[in-house]
């Protein structure tokens, strides 16, 4: 009787044994989901709780922007979009044309202002020699009148003690005649003396007045250093660097993007010719949100994988930075959360993930390609 109720179909059980097996139905499925919340809970704190993950992750790189530092009409572009380039490769030549004929005039500046200051120098001995001419002539003129004043003195004395001899008749009226005009031609000699003095005075400090003059352009310089040949070569090093600049090369190595730039066109300096992309520096922008970040630190390890490869390679970084702000604090209209009208949103802060250089070299990368990004927050 019991091994036919056994293998009676449940609608055919006793009534007495449908709860018991009811019971241990439920039993086994408590069991089934205690076990599997014992087995996800204990996932969560040994592993789970550990790791951070996004797949609002995106390849990003410090894109270079290739503009002129000179205005010009270009005459060659020498690369296209998607070329690889090193640096110091060219990329735009510009008419240098004009920049030729700059260099040339501020070459003959400079060379006739090395010649004028030489002269200025040569000035400087030519007005030194002309000051101690002077200083000789003024020391004669000196002599003269000091001799022409003794003349002078004698011709009075002699003039006075004859005029008191010809009262008595001891000199004749000629004698006091002829002493009357030595006593003029002394005089004549003295003023003349006297006027040469002056003038020998007048052209000494004339003199060394044009020798401070002169000597205010070369004080303290050689013909090298001389403020004039400095300006003049200044400005012939300026051409010269403008010249370098109508031939544009590559800041950085990377892949061509975004060449705007043709033949014949005429660029202003400023104006962006193309872009220079480092795809061998590429790093990894991830946008967590802003519960995930309690535990991220810098230097922690991440793993990513690309949508562009899948699960076939994955990609060892880590964590080299955190953003100043979350994408909306830096929006161009940002949110007004001082309103009424407010809505919390949960903020995702980008996050700057270093790749390993030889992983990106084995599997190459592009700018704004997909990734996913999953960090360790056990090193904390």
């Amino acid at each position: 009787m019991t091994s036919q109720a056994l293998t009676l179909p449940a609608a055919q059980m006793p009534a007495d044994e449908m709860p018991v097996r009811r019971k241990k139905l439920f039993m086994l499925l408590g069991g089934a989901i205690a076990a599997a919340a014992i087995g996800y809970g204990s996932y969560w704190v040994l592993v789970a709780s550990h790791y951070v993950s996004t797949d609002n992750a995106y390849v990003a790189a410090e894109i270079a922007q290739v503009t002129p530092e000179v205005a010009g009409t270009v005459r060659t572009v020498q690369v296209m979009d998607t070329q690889h380039v090193k640096r110091g490769d060219i990329l735009v030549l510009l008419n240098d044309s004009d920049a030729r004929l700059a260099l040339a005039q501020t070459q003959a500046d400079l060379e006739r202002a090395e010649r004028r200051v030489r002269g200025y120098f040569a000035n400087d001995a030519g007005l030194t020699a002309q000051v101690q001419a002077r200083s000789a002539e003024q020391t004669r003129a000196a002599a003269q009148l000091a001799s022409a004043r003794s003349d002078l003195e004698r011709a009075q004395l002699d003039f006075k003690r004859r005029e008191a001899l010809v009262k008595n008749g001891s000199v004749s009226a000629e004698e006091l005649s002829n002493a009357k005009n030595a006593l003029s031609v002394a005089e004549a000699r003295y003023r003349d003396a006297e006027a040469a003095a002056t003038q020998s005075e007048a052209y000494y400090r004339a003199a060394v007045e044009a020798l401070k003059s002169n000597q205010t352009l070369t004080a303290n310089t050689t013909v090298d250093t001389n403020p004039e040949v400095a300006l003049a070569r200044a400005k012939r090093d300026q051409a010269r660097l403008d010249l370098a600049r109508t031939v544009i090369r590559a800041p950085i190595d990377g892949v061509v993007a975004k060449r705007q730039v043709q033949v014949g066109q005429r660029v202003q300096a400023g104006v962006n010719l193309l872009s220079v992309v480092p795809l061998q520096q590429a790093h990894v922008d991830a946008n967590f949100k802003e519960v995930q970040l309690e535990k991220v630190r810098l230097g922690q390890a991440v793993k990513l994988t690309s949508d562009l490869y899948g699960s076939k390679a994955v990609y060892h970084g880590k964590v080299v930075g955190l953003a100043g702000g979350s994408g909306s604090a830096f929006a161009m209209i940002p949110a007004q959360n001082a309103t009424g009208n407010w809505i919390k949103v949960v903020q995702r802060l980008p996050v700057r993930i270093a790749l390993d250089p030889a992983e990106l070299k084995a599997h190459p990368l592009s700018v704004g390609l997909s990734m996913t990004a999953t960090i360790d927050t056990r090193d904390n």
